[in-house]
């Protein structure tokens, strides 16, 4: 099982989503489950838009290096400029479990290595793998010991389901 977070925050959010589930297909990445649309607030650098994020099952063949690559260049061909940590982006697309593998190198750490302290990554994720164990717990348990504070900017967005065709 391989997971990827999706987010957007510049432009139609929604269009963005769609438009990279749809480059995903498109580079043979076969998108075999999806969560619903969450409108986010941004984390880090907070004087921006609210983000747009969900989460995806994939299936590929590459490996993780190969996948990273196709992810990225996804993004820029979706118009992602990184001008900053934790800036605005047309999208950002994000491995967060690939295959149970840990893999630890220069420019790719599987699970993500924040993923246990983020809500927009945890609500999405745990809407399609609830059961999914990340450092010993399942990413619901993990979401369910978030501070409500960190939880409460995290808004299922029904009008946006089922993106993927």
């Amino acid at each position: 099982m391989i997971y990827i977070a999706l987010g957007a925050n510049i432009g139609e959010r929604a269009a963005q989503l769609s438009a990279a589930i749809d480059e995903m297909e498109r580079a043979s990445l076969k998108v075999t489950k999806q969560s619903s649309v969450y409108e986010t607030a941004p984390v880090g650098y907070t004087e921006q838009p609210s983000f747009y994020n969900m989460v995806v099952e994939v299936e590929s063949s590459q490996s993780a290096a190969g996948l990273l690559e196709t992810l990225q260049q996804i993004e820029r061909e979706l118009g992602r400029k990184r001008l900053f940590k934790n800036g605005p982006r047309t999208i950002d697309l994000d491995i967060l479990f690939y295959n149970g593998e840990d893999i630890q190198s220069e420019h790719l750490t599987v699970p993500h290595p924040r993923m246990h302290e983020r809500a927009f990554v945890l609500a999405p994720l745990t809407e399609i793998a609830p059961e999914l164990v990340v450092k010993g717990r399942t990413v619901t348990s993990w979401l369910d010991a978030l501070p409500e504070v960190d939880r409460q900017d995290v808004v299922r967005l029904q009008l946006l389901m089922n993106l993927v065709k």
